[in-house]
């Protein structure tokens, strides 16, 4: 079982759609299992699934959501029971795991996560949350092994966010061809050690998302701009994983398209959006 947290400071970058996008190419791959938890109190990726392009309820989901919430199978419910003073005996099934398609599944987020990022729960037991959690979905009969599993993170460091990072093999950071994207990756790989301590820190790995094409009859593979903001990535990536002992690698495959989350989870991916995710995928395999 290989995980992936994906991470940004900054919002806007793309970093649902790619976990999602992720989760669903790996799927594709005959025999293989994919699971993607939302963890964002924001619900983006969630609302995204449970809702239609008009906005109204996507029935399917609806219903099993509610089933859900009225069998305390939330994740929320798995945090509140492991940070009790009982045993951690909550069951992995498919009250508490929606089936998207038969090889790709789905932990939904809730309201109630927006209490964790107020870090009123103690920091020492959350810590091991998602390991265990991960330990009961492994070993459960009521689910498939899981090959991989993906966790959209929220864009700050709560307690579920460390909780995920402490077990992870890969931190995947998507950056934009922008101003913030070599600034935001310098924080964020200067505060992840002091983070997760005394956890080590996973792999990291960092793809271009929304990257531009050059114009006219370039046979440039980029713009200008989106070549120096990945030259940017590069030089800020040499730098700190020599500083601070990281293994990183800056992946080749960008993604150029702009594809609506929504639209993408409904309608399913556009072929193009497709097959760089696919190429994404084959590097991030490789690198973990």
């Amino acid at each position: 079982m290989k995980t992936i947290a994906t991470i940004n400071f900054k919002g806007g970058v793309g970093k649902t759609t790619a976990t999602w996008a992720l989760g669903h190419v790996a799927a594709l791959t005959p025999n293989t299992c994919s699971l993607v938890f939302d963890l964002d109190a924001q619900m983006s990726l969630t609302q995204a699934i449970a809702l239609n392009e008009d906005g109204s309820p996507f029935k399917n989901f609806s219903d099993w959501q509610d089933r859900s919430l009225k069998r305390k199978k939330t994740i929320f419910n798995a945090l509140d029971e492991f940070t009790g003073h009982g045993n951690f005996n909550f069951a992995a099934n498919y009250d508490f795991i929606y089936k998207i398609s038969d090889r790709y599944h789905f932990v939904p987020s809730v309201e109630d996560l927006y209490w964790t990022e107020l870090e009123l729960f103690d920091r020492e037991k959350v810590k091991h949350f998602i390991q265990r959690l991960l330990e009961k979905i492994q070993n459960s009969s009521a689910v498939p092994v899981y090959d991989h599993i993906l966790f959209d993170c929220p864009p700050s460091f709560s307690l579920l966010s460390y909780s995920v990072l402490s077990c992870c093999k890969l931190v995947l950071i998507p950056i934009n061809p922008d101003f913030f994207a070599a600034k935001g990756l310098s924080l964020l790989l200067s505060s992840l050690r002091m983070r997760i301590e005394p956890f080590p820190v996973p792999k990291i790995g960092v793809f271009m998302n929304r990257a531009k094409k050059p114009g006219g009859s370039s046979l440039k593979r980029y713009s200008n701009e989106t070549q120096r903001y990945l030259d940017d990535a590069r030089d800020v990536l040499n730098r700190e994983s020599s500083a601070r002992g990281l293994t990183v690698k800056l992946f080749d495959t960008a993604i150029f398209d702009r594809v609506g989350m929504k639209r993408a989870i409904q309608e399913g991916l556009p072929g193009d959006f497709r097959t760089q995710f696919q190429s994404l995928w084959k590097e991030i395999q490789a690198f973990i």
